[in-house]
């Protein structure tokens, strides 16, 4: 009876031991089923960003030409007001240089001084109008100055070239004393040769008994 009940159990351990081995097998074919359905070849691929299209190609280098041409224009532009205002200055800088030569021109003006007849020292009336001339000339160091020496009608033309000489060469000395260098000034004589007033009388011949004073600016 022993014997037997040994004989059952194991024909049922063998059943328990089929089937494990059955559903083991199933489920490790079930297993590889499903790796097979998700493996690599069969996932969907993923989305690749889509290409920029030609058109966005083209705006984007449209919109580049554009800024472009927008910052040379601005360049032109600022150039021109540059250059404008360079030409506009240097204008102004002529102008003021003008005026202020003209000025200086002004301020150095000497009137003519008078002689009397056959003479060529200074009256006091020339002298005072020499020094109130002086500082100006003492102040403008650049300036050169001719005197030109006159004489009326009267006398041979000799004589009259010799007297306009001396009295051009005095009121340049005179000068001189009163600070200007000598070596910007230089005398000239024409005798009767430029009358002030071509009358024959005595009030034409006292205007004609002169120096004139001629003014040199510096040259550049």
């Amino acid at each position: 009876m022993m014997k037997k009940s040994w004989g059952w159990a194991g024909l049922i351990a063998l059943v328990l031991c089929l089937s494990v081995t059955f559903l083991a097998g199933c489920a490790k074919k079930s297993a590889l089923k499903e790796t097979a359905l998700v493996s690599p070849e069969s996932r969907p691929a993923a989305k690749a960003s889509p290409a920029p299209s030609k058109s966005t190609d083209d705006a984007a280098a449209r919109e580049k030409a554009r800024r472009d041409q927008a910052l040379r224009e601005q360049a032109l532009r600022e150039q021109a007001l540059r250059e404008a205002a360079a030409r506009e200055a240097a204008e102004r800088g002529k102008k003021e240089a003008a005026a202020r030569a003209t000025a200086i021109m002004k301020e150095l003006q000497i009137p003519d001084i008078n002689f009397d007849y056959d003479k060529y020292n200074l009256t006091p009336l020339a002298q005072s109008i020499l020094k109130a001339a002086s500082p100006a000339f003492v102040k403008y160091p650049a300036y050169k100055l001719v005197v030109e020496g006159h004489c009326d009608e009267r006398g041979t033309g000799e004589y009259n070239l010799a007297l306009g000489e001396k009295r051009a060469e005095e009121a340049a000395k005179y000068l001189v004393d009163l600070g200007i260098g000598k070596e910007r000034i230089k005398t000239i004589s024409y005798g009767n040769e430029m009358p002030l007033d071509k009358g024959h009388d005595e009030a034409a011949w006292a205007k004609n008994r002169r120096a004139r004073f001629v003014i040199f600016p510096p040259v550049k």
